[in-house]
């Protein structure tokens, strides 16, 4: 069975797709070198108007959904979605798996694609990721709206891993081992969409649409899990917050 993530960004729509220029590219990853860094879920409370909704928690940074159970049972995350376009005001998100980051927040696997709209003109990057370091760019890789991307985390030991970014539409793979002191609790997968932070601040959050992850999974010893009875996350800011389905 297929399993599938929505997670929707409920803003106003306009239908920008430019290339960037190199001299743009070349900015994107100065700024990328002064230190790109996902962050662990940043937890919201509840709003009066959904107390005793259950599955349903809220975040000032993260959107989707995460699977939380004992430590030692994520080994390895997967989920393909299409790239979207961010359009309207100048702003970044992120679409990512990854291990932990939740309930253990002192590290996070992680591996996924940047979308940003600036000026009118939007570009992607594609990443990795072992918390609390900062994201690397992958290179050997180009990134376009419409391609289907399947992003995946492996951990190997609780402070060894993998992350691969599969370009579906060109046939373009990428992966990258990685290794930290920052051990993994192997407690949490995620599929999220992500205001991150660049420059030690969040960045302005993207106007992206719908994000979908499908064939996703995780698993580790104890067998494979679906989304299907992941917590939900909406993403809440300036009292306007995300849509699932």
């Amino acid at each position: 069975m297929v399993s599938k993530l929505t997670i929707l960004c409920n803003l106003l729509l306009a239908s920008v797709a430019l290339a960037i220029p190199s001299s743009r590219l070349e900015a994107r990853l100065a700024r990328r070198r002064e230190g790109r860094q996902s962050l662990p879920i940043n937890h919201l409370e509840q709003p009066a108007s959904d107390v005793g909704v259950s599955n349903v928690e809220y975040s000032s940074n993260w959107a989707g959904g995460v699977l939380i159970e004992p430590s030692g049972t994520f080994t390895y995350v997967t989920g393909t979605f299409t790239v979207p376009t961010p359009t309207g005001s100048d702003g970044s998100a992120s679409a990512w798996v990854g291990i932990d980051g939740d309930t253990c927040g002192t590290a996070i696997l992680q591996t996924g694609i940047d979308f940003t709209i600036s000026n009118g003109a939007v570009s992607y990057d594609a990443w990795y990721e072992w918390y609390p370091a900062f994201a690397y760019d992958f290179s050997g890789i180009s990134i376009a709206a419409g391609n289907v991307i399947k992003v995946t985390v492996t951990a190997s030991s609780t402070k060894s891993g993998t992350a691969v970014i599969q370009n579906l539409s060109t046939g373009q793979t990428v992966s990258k081992a990685l290794t930290s002191s920052h051990a993994l609790c192997e407690a949490n997968a995620e599929w999220i969409v992500e205001d991150f932070e660049q420059g030690g601040r969040m960045v302005p959050f993207a106007n992206f649409g719908t994000v979908q992850f499908t064939s996703a999974s995780a698993s580790g010893p104890g067998g494979t899990y679906s989304p299907s009875g992941a917590t939900i996350i909406d993403i809440e800011q300036n009292g306007q917050s995300s849509d699932r389905l």
